[in-house]
């Protein structure tokens, strides 16, 4: 199949705007509780917000910005962790007419500088002092910033979100129905910056019709049984400066989901154990690590090990079998339906456990999770539905859905998207979550945009004869061999990183007899395999990374990868790093992307090292 479309089921009018929600919301049932916020010393650690009480936090701010001079169409950024704020701050801005920037808290100054400066934003909320010192070091290079406000900090009472407060208590709330009442769907919402794996990163323009018409289509029709569980609710912890977690927050305030945040991964298993949601959205790097871990911990005994395994191998089964059985198979056999149960007591409840108990779906985007984790976890009992977006999309294009689920595949479109496969295997996307363009950037637009609104994704794919998409790899990272062999690197790298030995991967062989690959070592996963291993508790990676035994460990990763593909694509030879790619180092990008141009360059002698 070339092309496969999903009639809409929502259609956004003219005068539609992401702040209209919350005031609706909270004119009609001012009581129901929409999120949970955590509260240090509060009972539980969470406390409810309802309608009426996110309304009357959202509007002050507002009143604050119109009064400090923020006119409609200004833009005005947020430089934040996730959290209750972020937000507050978000609809305050699109409350005033504004339209909102989002920055990585983990962003260099560079990288503040060149998006605060290419957007032209006036205003600027930072979440701590660390952040603010971020801004001002570059605050000389940004002539358009005036204002710039604390999310935390007393040392800044002035420039704090109370004086800001204090600021609108002039202003009158007709003044803000004004300003919200202007603003159309066509309007921008937000200008979201791509994560820059090929060079400086894109304004990405979304419209609250783009916002609106994803949330919507995908909560009304694509996932409607995730949202409509009863007590429906998430927790973020994913940044909201991504697309992702942005269009989730948007979803459950409009439905009716309770949301909550959390900004800190080191807290992230206590708070899902408190908040208790009953879907969650990540990447696949947490799926893996939570797989991982529970593999790590049952390691500590040879009986738990064993124990830990056949659970594995059985839920994978037991999914595969549904899947059979779906498709006019045989399902799940006696035997195999008594044998998952009793790993449903000693094994799977624990692990749902860990996360809350009631989570019954998970959302995976950013990259492929690998069919043998999708399987295990539906087989545990938490359903990861793939889907596949990017910036420009408004995050979601397609998703798989809890009633038509292929695992391996990144789902149907979306309500209102049709995709299409181009002649050399590019996926094409098309509907009204398409944006309308970079930010004054015409050319970069005209690449990407043609003029029947498709849009050229970069990504190469193909459609089964159900409409299901599957993603093979980046056009433009296709590698080709000195023999001429085009290969994928993302269909090894995945997996690869299944292995909870390897952190990071990044294969190479453009212009090279054969396909090789950099490979980085787990440190958290490192102390397990050293205890295994008898190996000194001090050793580093420096030490071990010829070791014969941690060699043998990456090639039996390497060889279960080279399964995947043909003798021709596959890997002939690795070398261990010292170092770990991280966003931190560069190598990574704030969605845990890799950075190939800033790897090939930094370990150029490495990869060299690989073809002497």
């Amino acid at each position: 199949m070339r092309e496969y479309s999903t009639p809409a089921l929502v259609d956004i009018p003219a005068s539609a705007n992401l702040a209209d929600m919350i005031f609706h919301r909270a004119a009609e049932d001012p009581d129901a509780v929409i999120m949970r916020r955590k509260v240090a010393g509060q009972a539980g650690g969470w406390r409810d917000i309802t309608a009426r009480e996110f309304r009357d936090d959202v509007v002050p701010l507002a009143k604050g910005m119109i009064a400090a001079g923020i006119a409609s169409g200004d833009r005005v950024a947020i430089m934040s962790r996730t959290r209750y704020e972020w937000t507050v701050i978000d609809y305050a801005i699109w409350s005033a007419g504004a339209v909102t920037v989002p920055i990585y808290e983990t962003s260099s100054a560079e990288q503040v500088e060149w998006i605060i400066g290419n957007s032209g934003a006036r205003a600027v909320f930072a979440e701590t002092a660390a952040h603010d010192e971020t801004i001002e070091s570059v605050r000389g290079q940004l002539p358009d910033l005036e204002m710039s406000w604390l999310i935390e900090g007393a040392a800044a009472a002035d420039r704090s979100l109370a004086a800001l407060t204090a600021q609108g208590t002039d202003i009158g709330d007709e003044q803000v129905e004004q300003r919200r009442e202007a603003v159309a769907a066509k309007d921008a919402a937000t200008i979201i910056y791509t994560s820059g794996t090929t060079g400086r990163p894109k304004g990405c323009e979304l419209t609250h019709a783009n916002l609106l018409a994803d949330a919507r289509n995908a909560t009304e029709g694509a996932l409607t049984e995730v949202f409509d569980l009863a007590n429906s609710s998430t927790l973020l912890f994913l940044p909201l400066a991504h697309a992702f977690a942005r269009i989730i927050q948007v979803g459950c305030l409009d439905s009716g989901v309770i949301l909550g945040h959390t900004a800190s991964i080191a807290d992230l298993v206590p708070d899902l154990g408190a908040f208790k949601p009953t879907f969650i959205l990540a990447v696949p790097r947490v799926f893996e690590k939570v797989y991982n871990s529970a593999q790590q911990q049952a390691s500590e005994s040879p009986a738990k090990s064993r124990i830990f395994q056949a659970a594995a191998d059985t839920a994978i089964a037991y999914s595969q079998a549904l899947d059979a059985g779906t498709r006019g198979g045989r399902g799940p056999g006696i035997a195999l339906s008594l044998r998952h149960g009793l790993f449903d007591q000693l094994v799977y409840g624990k692990l749902r456990g860990a996360i809350g108990g009631r989570v019954q779906f998970a959302v995976s985007g950013g990259a492929a999770l690998g069919e043998r984790l999708g399987h295990f976890f539906r087989g545990v009992g938490i359903t990861i539905l793939e889907g596949y977006g990017m910036t420009e999309l408004t995050a979601a294009a397609t998703v798989n859905r809890p009633s038509r689920n292929k695992i391996g595949t990144v789902g149907l479109p979306i309500p209102g998207a049709s995709v299409k496969i181009a002649d050399d295997g590019e996926v094409l996307v098309k509907g009204p979550m398409v944006f309308p363009g970079y930010w004054h950037n015409d050319a970069a637009t005209a690449d990407v945009l043609d003029q029947e609104g498709w849009i050229h994704t970069g990504d190469i794919g193909s459609l089964d004869d159900e409409g299901f998409l599957r993603i093979t790899g980046r056009k433009k990272e296709l590698i080709v061999t000195a023999g001429g062999k085009n290969v994928s690197p993302a269909v090894l790298e995945d997996r690869l990183r299944a292995n909870a030995l390897i952190s990071q991967c990044m294969v190479v062989g453009d212009n090279k007899p054969y396909i090789a690959v950099l490979v980085t070592i787990d440190e958290e996963t490192l102390p397990y395999w050293k205890k295994q291993h008898g190996k000194p508790a001090d050793a580093t990676v420096a030490d071990l990374k010829d070791d014969p035994e941690l060699v043998a460990e990456i090639q039996g990763a390497v060889d279960e990868a080279n399964k995947a593909v043909s003798r021709a694509e596959a890997i002939k030879r690795f070398r261990v790093l010292t170092i770990d790619f991280t966003e931190a180092g560069g190598q990574l990008t704030p969605s845990l992307k890799l950075r190939r141009s800033v790897v090939s360059k930094e370990c150029a002698a490495d990869i060299e090292a690989l073809y002497s």
